[in-house]
């Protein structure tokens, strides 16, 4: 049956979900599915020696390729959470299988090979699902919903840190972290650019300076980025794996509990003409009356209610309604190719010190 033409009425309730890859994420869309309503874990596909005691733990069978499990136990969807070399490939298998795919965050290695994938899934109408699970995150769902309303007026900056300290085992237990390759823009700041996307707009040029010197490493520790969103609204960013400071989503959001939070520190401040909003403590500030707007003038203020969820149980929830036919994807195809192209910009202005225009589309 083709994907297109898949619907809640033709499969069984709840949904058999497959996941391929049995590492870190792997084992966290593992979890999330083991307390979903929606779906049961149907298999695992991972070649790895560790993988079959994680099978063993879960009581599913272990299959060392997609082939072997699309051959001999089709689920109703797939995730893959394997390494970011293999996505293309594997993605495009389980499009040919009709199978609908949650794909792990970066959508490829490459913007090349990123727009490969995307011509083919908009190409066939294939449920694809990219795996930036922040933007199913609740706090971030209400931050857009201010942005959106109107009450900041129009967008003219916003102001964003991930500021955190990594341990020195991060690098010792997988040296090429200090390699070209690595790094922190394209590790963590894919996370960010999509963050920056759904509450600002479009990024269509961006600026940046990188240092190694704290650690030394061949890799960048600290960067600066200017951005330009569509709008005309203009962003700084600072970002940094050696900073003892807790001014990152993971530390302020404390949907992560395994991350130290702090009540009283954001990561991302949003102005407009008529007031800005502090995220994720929420802290709005607007001005009353648009014709007596004035730096001499006090903000009203406000704090919004907050509610913190875990984003990647959202995630498999929204998951489960995309293969039903239900939803659209939250992050399509397309916003993950677009994610990565601002990504690898920002890598090329830090390079070169240049500022990077892009197109949209």
């Amino acid at each position: 049956m083709p994907i297109s033409s898949m619907n809640a009425s033709s499969m069984s309730y709840p949904l058999r979900i497959a996941v391929a890859g049995a590492g870190v994420i792997g084992k966290a869309h593992i979890a999330v599915i083991q307390h979903s309503a929606h779906c049961v874990l149907s298999a695992i596909v991972d070649p790895s020696a560790g993988a079959a005691a994680v099978a063993a733990a879960h009581h599913v069978p272990l299959y060392d390729t997609l082939d072997a499990l699309l051959a001999q136990d089709k689920p109703d969807g797939i995730i893959l959470a394997t390494p970011n070399a293999l996505h293309v490939t594997q993605a495009l298998q389980c499009m040919a299988a009709s199978v609908p795919i949650l794909l792990e965050k970066p959508i490829a290695t490459t913007v090349h090979e990123a727009q490969i994938l995307v011509d083919q899934v908009e190409s066939s109408a294939a449920k694809v699902l990219i795996g930036h699970h922040r933007a199913h995150s609740a706090i971030m769902a209400q931050a857009k919903q201010v942005v959106d309303s109107g009450r900041l007026g129009s967008l003219v900056a916003v102001m964003g840190s991930a500021l955190f300290f990594k341990p020195d085992s991060y690098f010792t237990d997988a040296p090429w972290r200090r390699e070209i390759g690595a790094g922190p823009i394209l590790i963590n700041m894919i996370h960010e650019v999509h963050n920056l996307r759904m509450l600002c707009g479009d990024i269509v040029a961006v600026q940046a300076f990188k240092s190694h010197a704290t650690r030394g490493f061949a890799v960048e520790d600290t960067v600066a980025m200017n951005l330009r969103f569509a709008s005309g609204a203009l962003g700084s960013f600072m970002l940094s794996d050696t900073a003892a400071s807790p001014r990152s989503w993971e530390q302020t959001s404390q949907e992560n509990k395994a991350y130290t939070s702090y009540d009283d520190e954001d990561c991302y401040v949003i102005s407009g003409t008529q007031g800005s909003l502090s995220v994720p403590t929420m802290r709005l500030k607007t001005y009353a009356r648009a014709e007596d707007r004035s730096w001499w003038k006090p903000f009203e203020i406000d704090r919004l209610a907050l509610v913190r969820d875990d984003p990647l149980a959202r995630q498999i929830t929204h998951f489960c309604e995309l293969i039903q036919g239900k939803v659209q994807p939250l992050v399509s195809a397309r916003d993950g190719l677009n994610n990565l192209r601002v990504t690898e910009a920002i890598s090329q202005a830090a390079q070169t010190g240049g500022v990077i225009e892009l197109a949209t589309n």
